[in-house]
């Protein structure tokens, strides 16, 4: 049915855009900037909406207080920081106006679009109803939300907890694992990130991301990396890895084996072919359980399938999910099956703000967009257009040493050598500031910063597509 529905897309694709925010036009204040200038700068396609105007304090007052009051971790992007103030569908807008096309989406969170009015009804509605009361009472918002996610997974999958974030839904799905099995060690991969709390933290494998606290029970298989890793993209060669650390490193039982289908913190790394099926054979066979970390990847992001261990050819035990579940929502979600789900009523589980009314309201509208405004195709037929013209860039810039990922979930590793891999970290973010400048704002990510990380709203066109890829070109050209 899902290929069908992609061939269908596809033919409306060849005559028009694929989104109806392609069908917007200019309006006057944006003409200056959506004029293609005489040196060759490419255009911003039109869109016909323009912000109110912005009276509230600098970039440089935010910034003072930012400092003053806010964690110093917390970093920003670009050598002078962008003020976001505005937002619509596939655009950010500054406190001048300036529109910029999304390339990032609140790092793969906005999947209907900026403002969404259907998701922006929703949050509206149900919070003048009511806002918060407490899962100890009954509310149809939770009820529908969790009916209507169930409906989206496959098999036995239909028993949801609900959590703020994708951090929480992994530390839960990673005790409720320990808790069913009995066993305490937990297998992830190198590269990946799936939180930073306690348990998370251990599961995550990148330095980067990793405080010296003790972090217990868990063991990093080698990461099945088609580009940098050891076997290329012999999938089954680096499962051999997971059978080894449970007969060399556990006991011979382990509760549970935990990755993401694409990392993306980690540069947008699509595990290699015939990996997940080989390893959940294996971890099953040692008594654990499978859990599929979709904070990034899942709700139709990667455009072929809803999930991302679709294309895998694999049912986890577990799914955990985030992000895009509530479209900048903070909301998260363990769906497992009824039986694994027992193991919490041996103590009391409760999330105070899990599952509230105005979260799940936002939650369901968004399932109901991505349905409506057929998403997943758009991700599908925008995502491989998309892929296919950066791929295009490697014949004409060195610089480019892979193009990779699936739909909307897209990577570009620079290197300053092909062969050696060398990592290019500071033109990555030269790169990154050129194209902030013309309108386009992307990510970055990989152990070394040096993959630009594209994860756009999911209501992106063909157009924006090709303006995102003109505009690195020109950058790319200029250097």
């Amino acid at each position: 049915m899902m290929q069908k529905g992609i061939a269908r897309a596809t033919r409306r694709a060849l005559s028009s855009s694929g989104s109806s925010s392609s069908r917007f036009v200019s309006s006057s204040s944006q003409a200056a900037q959506e004029t293609k200038q005489e040196n060759g700068v490419p255009r911003m396609p039109p869109f016909a909406y323009s912000p109110p105007p912005y009276a509230g304090p600098s970039s440089a007052e935010i910034l003072a207080k930012r400092q003053q009051f806010l964690s110093p971790s917390m970093f920003y992007f670009y050598k002078q920081p962008l003020n976001v103030v505005d937002g619509k569908m596939q655009y950010l807008y500054d406190d001048s106006g300036k529109r910029y096309l999304d390339g990032f989406g609140g790092i793969a969170t906005v999947c209907c679009g900026h403002c969404h009015p259907d998701v922006v009804g929703a949050i509206v509605h149900q919070t003048r109803r009511l806002q918060h009361s407490t899962i100890l009472y009954l509310n149809p918002a939770i009820a529908d939300f969790a009916e209507a996610l169930a409906s989206k997974l496959p098999g036995d999958l239909n028993v949801v907890f609900f959590t703020n974030s994708g951090t929480e839904a992994n530390e839960l799905a990673m005790m409720i694992a320990r808790l069913y099995t009995g066993s305490h060690d937990i297998i992830s991969l190198r590269n990946a990130y799936h939180g930073n709390a306690a348990g998370t933290m251990g599961a995550t494998a990148s330095s980067n991301w990793k405080f010296n606290v003790v972090q217990t029970g868990v063991h990093h298989a080698l990461n099945p990396d088609p580009y940098r890793g050891v076997f290329g993209s012999d999938g089954e060669k680096y499962a051999r890895d997971v059978q080894d650390l449970i007969e060399f490193g556990t006991c011979g039982n382990v509760a549970g084996f935990i990755s993401e289908a694409i990392q993306g913190v980690g540069g947008i790394i699509e595990l290699a072919p015939h990996y997940l099926p080989a390893v959940y054979s294996s971890i099953r066979k040692a008594g654990g359980l499978c859990i599929a970390d979709e904070v990034q990847s899942g709700f139709a992001r990667t455009g072929s399938h809803f999930w991302g261990f679709e294309s895998h050819g694999v049912v986890p035990d577990i799914v955990t999910m985030a992000k895009g579940i509530g479209n900048g929502i903070p909301l998260g979600a363990v769906v497992t099956t009824p039986k694994i789900a027992e193991v919490l009523t041996r103590r009391s589980y409760f999330n105070t703000f899990g599952g509230n009314p105005v979260c799940t309201a936002a939650g369901l509208a968004v399932l109901k967009v991505i349905e409506k405004e057929n998403l997943q195709e758009n991700a599908h037929i925008v995502g491989s257009h998309l892929k296919e013209r950066l791929t295009s860039l490697m014949d004409k810039y060195e610089i480019i040493g892979d193009v990779r990922g699936r739909g909307l979930m897209l990577g570009v590793e620079l290197v300053t050598d092909r062969k050696l891999k060398t990592p290019a970290k500071a033109e990555t973010l030269h790169v990154m500031d050129q194209m902030k400048e013309m309108g386009v704002l992307i990510g970055k990510g990989g152990y070394y910063g040096n993959v630009f990380r594209i994860t756009p709203p999911l209501c992106i066109t063909k157009e924006d597509a090709d303006f995102l890829v003109d505009a690195m070109d020109y950058t790319l050209s200029k250097m």
